[in-house]
């Protein structure tokens, strides 16, 4: 069983992408729109950098980010395939994920399993994930083993074997997985529905796990197919990060994935796009497992855009102020201490390749029906929308930023995280540089401005997730809804916080 990735270090509003990518788009349903390369992207390698960061690009198109820190003998190497569930094509659901799995089972070198149990021998860790716009693999190990696992991902980047023995064993894996992960627990099973309502068109819409129906079809062949598709130097990013030097890091690059062929030229991630929503959607689902009614708003907005993240920066702290804190943010304020909700919480996703969403949730208190509570939230947001960011709460946002920031890029694992995700995702590596001084600079008429527009879209799902009436019940048991083991909030949280959007493993 692969192991979990690191935990977000940073507040519900900044975690690294740790929670649900849902997107839309505002192009025309019918013609998939690509994402523009990174305007900085040829000239990458001349790029100033910040001290201790180099990048460069192999002549195969493997992108390579070296993050230096010689504080502890130790290395993470994670190599980042720009393809994940959201490039599947229709009636294919979770291929992303299953080949995840597969790609534990050898090569002609390495025997099913070998290339965990080597790193657990020598002392180190592995693992691997999934989202819906990229695949990622990587090992923590120390220094002196770099060469050894990165012959070991260089040789299943080009040579994976998938035996006869192997597929559908895995595929019994995988639909287990979704049985315990998400059929199992109604706030998951929400949350497809949530998705499913918010992207009518995107496939974004559909589960990066796979609906179960498809995942029940997927073949050896489908493995192979996606495999020999995408798993391709020039569609990955390889990030080196800990005790090893741009040099040792560009000739073991050189030593071992040079050699490896590109599959022909990347394509671009054409995927159908969202329809512009010209009315609010509603859900409402009911589970006897439920014992806490729990509302979620999600809004259609902007991504992090590769050299204009302005508008993503202040999504961000606006997720801050709104609901970052259950006793300091505008929602915790007006909800959560006056006795009207137990639980509030902001999110906004920016990191994706296609438009995300901005999710607002509550829990309401015992005594408030949810027409009360629904007018509860609404009337805060309609307090904040008038009124603006207050100019203290505002800064001490971008000071709580700043240091989460400051916390996480002090981990050489964090820091290969932030740069992968952003690289995956479509981002330069200046955009990724440029991200905390972007964040810095945003004011108080950026954060009003951005609320705005957002808070008056009607590209919103507005979502409950009640206790079936008792009636109804027949007598099965009601439980605790279960708090995610990812949730990056200051408080344990319902099973309806905003989803990973990662599947791990």
């Amino acid at each position: 069983m692969h192991r979990r990735p690191p935990a977000a270090l940073l507040p519900a509003a900044l975690a690294f992408g740790l929670f649900a990518a849902a997107a839309g788009a505002e192009a025309p349903a019918d013609k998939p729109v690509p994402k523009p390369a990174p305007a900085a992207t040829q000239a990458a390698d001349t790029a100033p950098m910040p001290e201790g960061i180099s990048h460069f690009t192999l002549p195969n198109g493997l992108e390579t980010v070296v993050i230096e820190d010689h504080r502890a003998p130790v290395v993470v190497q994670m190599v980042w395939y720009k393809i994940g569930a959201a490039d599947e094509m229709p009636g294919k659901s979770g291929i992303a994920h299953y080949l995840e799995h597969l790609m534990f089972k050898g090569t002609d070198k390495l025997e099913p399993g070998e290339l965990s149990k080597t790193v657990t021998a020598n002392g180190g860790r592995d693992n691997a994930f999934t989202s819906y716009d990229y695949t990622a693999y990587f090992q923590r190990i120390a220094s002196d083993r770099l060469p050894l696992i990165m012959e070991m991902e260089a040789d299943r980047m080009a040579n994976l074997q998938i035996g006869e023995d192997d597929w559908q064993a895995e595929r019994q894996v995988v639909l287990e997985e979704r049985a315990q992960r998400t059929d199992s627990d109604p706030g998951a099973l929400f949350r497809e529905e949530r998705n499913a309502v918010q992207f009518y068109n995107h496939p974004y819409g559909r589960p990066i796990i796979g609906w179960r129906d498809e995942m029940m079809g997927l073949t050896r062949e489908d493995a192979i197919a996606w495999y020999d598709a995408h798993y391709s130097p020039n569609e990955a990013v390889l990030i080196l990060a800990g005790d090893v030097t741009p040099e040792q890091a560009r000739e073991l690059a050189e030593t071992y994935y040079g050699p490896i062929p590109a599959k022909g030229e990347a394509e671009p991630r054409l995927r159908p796009q969202e329809p512009p929503q010209r009315s609010p959607r509603r859900i409402q689902m009911e589970d006897p497992r439920v014992s806490q009614p729990t509302l979620i708003r999600s809004y259609l907005t902007t991504e992090r855009n590769p050299g204009d993240q302005t508008r993503a920066a202040a999504l961000t702290v606006l997720a801050e102020l709104l609901g970052g804190s259950m006793q300091t943010s505008v929602l915790g304020r007006k909800l959560a201490l006056t006795g009207d909700a137990i639980w509030v919480n902001a999110y906004y996703d920016g990191l994706s390749v296609d438009p995300t969403t901005f999710s607002l949730s509550m829990v309401p208190a015992d005594d408030l029906d949810t027409d009360k509570a629904e007018a509860a939230l609404d009337k805060a947001l309609a307090e904040f929308l008038k009124t603006g960011p207050d100019a203290a709460d505002l800064e001490r946002v971008k000071t709580r930023i700043r240091a989460a920031q400051v916390y996480a890029r002090d981990s050489a694992q964090g820091r290969a995280y932030d740069y992968g995700q952003g690289l995956a995702t479509g981002l330069s590596v200046q955009d990724v540089n440029d991200w905390p001084e972007i964040l810095a600079a945003v004011t108080a008429e950026d954060v009003h401005a951005a609320a705005r527009d957002l808070l008056d879209s009607k590209a919103t799902v507005t979502g409950w997730l009640l206790p079936q009436p008792p009636q109804e019940q027949a007598g099965a048991g009601k439980t605790p809804a279960k708090a995610p083991a990812d949730a990056a909030s200051d408080a344990a949280a319902p099973a309806t916080t905003p989803a990973s959007n990662e599947v791990k493993g």
